[in-house]
């Protein structure tokens, strides 16, 4: 299947090129619009039925999340330049305003699309497999008392209708929040409008209770095999709303759904507490500016510009949708009980010797250890530090925490413990990392209650590098004990993302963590390291300078990266010089990436795939062949300009010849994979990869039954 944005162009191949102008806009992919083409694939595996029917409506509530996000962040960051009258181009050579314009002529497809998919396929898939979401027209009389019942003890209460007049100003309305329109008929005053917000603290799909509803005896099998049948929350209010303007006719109702500006700007000059600047920043996000205002097919055009006025949007900010708004919310048909319409639950692996019963701190110090996340357990990881906070002869704990999870974060029990057993605790809480800001700041406060060291970073730079010291004293003196990763200390996510961690006791990697650990909580110009590549110290210059040394090798050069996006501009221009030279290139983007590979002339030798399946892919892998001398580097960094000037982010390299071994292998399975990869093309599209024969070979499932 090709998945395709519509505003993308094919470069310009009508001039022969040279290294000079290897850097001109046409051989730029729009980071927006790829990130569009992104999107389209994770709604591509909503339509791939090998996928279970409810792993289906996951990806399909994923890719509404995703947008959301998307207009939270990058379109508003976007309309912000705009009013500013900014004017700057990006590296395609588009102004914001060409962006904003690409960007709305080409997400109606992918809107569309979602609603094809729930109404023509998803929907009625469920219905055959017994979960029946129903139009509250369409239920039995029976069922239409039980609702109203459930309504007026449990719906009623919570909502607050408001009126729209002279002496009723338009309500402040939140963010991601779901609202009816309401148009009332005044026997005396005529035609009002209204707004009733659909309460979150409520489940979306409100479950039809049958004439007699099942018993405490119920069996867990008849309790998979009873049918469930569900009415959206938002039928079950606009169905009574007599009931909250009594005395009065209501014509109609038209749901809508906004999304508002969310990124939360901090000026950390002046902020003499950045967790107090931080919380003001989380309240101020509710009052955002509305980026974008969805509508039901049916609403009228009165009520519609009516609500654009009041906004405060244009018509390119609003979009029309023939069915149901807030499609994020179809997570929760996700969490039904239906085991047999989800993916088959897995066991993550546990090497022997990294077992909670064995000695962890003597299986570390004997060799390193790569684990595979979640085909390998992240317990190990948690082991690890418990272990270090009860024992006796560790000394101190430092480590980064980014995103770690809500209300249980096993990590931060480890290092809370550690605390109240008198070890020297530090820790690095990155309060922006954006979404967890909340979560974060109450890990931190939790943590300096318990007596640790707590800090925020550097000003200016978020802390996205994941790294864990242990100085632990033993006969032959102090020790250092050093985890680091591709991926959050957050062992939820642990199951559901890709990673890899290594654990090792190498002393010039655990002396480098040391003074970035220094770095970051004291004063320092440090500007090499012995092993690590630290953004934005050294990174961007350490990785020109390998990608230089392997287009030196001409034919003989070979690069494989796997990352989470590609968007410098400068290091995409250097591995265009590096195809021009003959190097062979192999990059695997997951998400949005703004080089065009095979291109004549410019990136002929250059191979761009994005793989999506069970897992989130997140773990970043780079490779250079290096003459021969293998080189393989694991981290938290993408490359982007983000990454590596406005973050602290490290790659650090796997030196044991058996632990590279297995990154080869690791990265000959991806490369194999044709069930879940798809090929970008120079025109900014993508097409899946060749399917041929029944069961295309699926990395993801090798990796969960083979030790990869």
């Amino acid at each position: 299947m090709a998945v395709r944005a519509s505003s993308l162009s094919a470069p310009d191949t009508t001039r022969p090129e040279t290294v000079e102008n290897l850097s001109r806009p046409d051989l730029f992919i729009n980071r927006e619009l790829s990130w569009i083409e992104f999107n389209m694939r994770v709604l591509d595996q909503a339509a791939d039925p090998r996928h279970p029917l409810l792993e289906r409506m996951k990806f399909l509530a994923i890719s509404s999340s995703n947008l959301d996000e998307f207009f939270m962040i990058r379109v508003s960051g976007l309309r912000e330049q705009v009013a500013a009258g900014l004017s700057d181009l990006s590296p395609d050579g588009m102004t914001p305003t060409e962006q904003l314009v690409a960007i709305y002529e080409a997400l109606p497809p992918l809107l569309r699309r979602q609603q094809q998919l729930l109404k023509e396929e998803l929907l009625p898939a469920l219905d055959q497999r017994g979960i029946h979401v129903l139009n509250i027209a369409d239920v039995t009389p029976e069922e239409r008392e039980a609702l109203d019942r459930y309504y007026e003890k449990e719906v009623f209460p919570v909502l607050t209708p408001l009126a729209v007049d002279p002496s009723h100003p338009f309500p402040h309305i939140s963010n991601l929040s779901l609202s009816l329109a309401i148009a009332i008929d005044d026997p005396v005053l005529g035609q009002r409008f209204a707004r009733v917000k659909i309460p979150n603290v409520l489940p979306r799909f409100i479950s039809v209770p049958p004439p007699e509803g099942p018993t405490e005896e119920t069996s867990f099998a008849s309790a998979l095999a009873a049918e469930r049948r569900l009415v959206p929350l938002e039928q079950l209010v606009a169905a009574n709303l007599d009931d909250l303007f009594p005395g009065l006719r209501v014509v109609e109702s038209y749901p809508f759904h906004i999304v508002r500006d969310a990124d939360i700007e901090i000026a950390e000059d002046e902020a003499s507490d950045l967790s107090v600047s931080v919380a003001e920043g989380l309240r101020e996000r509710r009052f955002g500016s509305v980026v974008r205002l969805t509508v039901d097919a049916t609403m009228p055009e009165h009520i519609r510009t009516l609500l654009m006025a009041n906004l405060q949007l244009t018509s390119w900010d609003v979009y029309t949708v023939d069915g149901m708004l807030g499609l994020s919310d179809v997570m929760e048909l996700y969490r039904l009980d239906r085991p047999d319409l989800k993916d088959p639950p897995f066991q993550p692996r546990v090497p022997a010797p990294l077992h909670s019963s064995e000695d962890i701190f003597s299986a570390i110090a004997r060799h390193d250890w790569l684990l595979h996340h979640p085909y390998d357990s992240f317990t190990p990881v948690v082991d690890l530090l418990h272990a270090a906070a009860h024992d006796p002869n560790v000394l101190a704990i430092k480590q980064t925490l980014y995103r770690v999870g809500g209300s249980h974060a096993p990590v931060v029990d480890a290092l809370l413990a550690a605390a109240a057993e008198g070890k020297q605790v530090a820790v690095l809480v990155e309060l922006k990392a954006r979404f967890d800001e909340e979560n974060n700041i109450e890990w931190a406060r939790a943590l300096e209650r318990a007596g640790a060291h707590v800090t925020y970073g550097l000003v200016g730079l978020k802390t996205h590098t994941k790294m864990l010291l242990i100085v632990r004293k033993e006969r032959d003196g102090l020790r250092r004990y050093v985890h680091l990763g591709t991926g959050n200390y957050n062992a939820t996510t642990a199951r559901l993302y890709t990673d890899l961690s290594l654990m090792t006791t190498r002393p010039e990697l655990g002396a480098d963590v040391s003074e970035l650990f220094n770095f970051l909580t004291g004063y320092s110009h440090q500007t090499e390291y012995r092993k690590l590549l630290v953004a934005p110290v050294n990174m961007r210059r350490r990785l020109l300078r390998l990608i230089e040394q392997e287009t030196a090798q001409g034919e003989r050069g070979h690069m494989v990266f796997k990352m989470n996006q590609l968007e410098d501009p400068e290091l995409i221009t250097a591995l265009y010089r590096a195809s021009c030279a003959g190097v062979r290139v192999e990059l695997m983007v997951r998400g949005f990436c703004c080089l065009r590979p095979v291109v004549p002339g410019v990136s002929e030798r250059i191979q761009v795939t994005s793989l999506l399946g069970r897992f989130l892919e997140h773990s970043r892998i780079y490779y250079f062949r290096n003459g021969g001398e293998e080189l393989l580097y694991l981290g938290s960094a993408d490359l982007m300009r983000r990454n590596l000037d406005r973050r602290v982010e490290t790659l650090f390299p796997v030196e044991d010849a058996k632990l590279q071994r297995r990154l080869l292998h690791i990265l000959a399975v991806y490369r194999r994979d044709r069930a879940n990869t798809y090929i970008l093309q120079p025109d900014g599209g993508y097409v899946r990869a060749n399917r041929h024969g029944r069961h295309p070979f699926d990395a993801q499932a090798y990796f969960l039954t083979q030790d990869g």
